[in-house]
């Protein structure tokens, strides 16, 4: 997992450019992303709880917040738990279990991804998993 703010953390070789128009950021260059979605989700729901085989996901908060939950598929470790919103950028690799916890004000992200996640493909590479969310009480 890797997690980035697009509007704060610009490494080589993407930009960040600003004028009195306002700003062009760089979310990738030169990488070739399979597909493409905008996922809209009510407040408080829970996705995912799954990983992927060959798939490498990147999602991109436009509106709201969420928890996003990670660990390595064979790890005996606990369940992590980054807290994101808007502008925040995070990278899920294959093989790694993932939950997202969305905020009380609903949520919005966009999804790239790299390999089969889209489509007629989108459920083929795609396995669920118990729920690695975690009762903090």
């Amino acid at each position: 997992m890797k997690i980035k703010n697009i509007w704060t953390k610009i490494e080589e070789p993407l930009e960040l450019n600003s004028d009195e128009r306002g700003s062009i950021v760089d979310i990738f260059y030169n990488s070739k992303i399979d597909h493409v979605a905008v996922i809209k989700s009510k407040p408080g729901i829970i996705r995912g709880n799954h990983y992927h085989k060959d798939t490498t996901q990147h999602i991109l908060i436009t509106h709201g917040s969420l928890e996003y939950w990670y660990k390595k598929l064979d790890s005996e470790d606990k369940s992590e738990k980054i807290l994101m919103s808007k502008g925040d950028f995070i990278s899920t690799p294959p093989y790694e279990i993932h939950a997202l916890k969305i905020g009380l004000e609903g949520n919005e992200f966009i999804v790239f991804s790299e390999g089969k996640r889209g489509g007629k493909d989108y459920e083929s590479d795609t396995f669920r998993v118990k729920n690695i969310i975690r009762d903090e009480f």
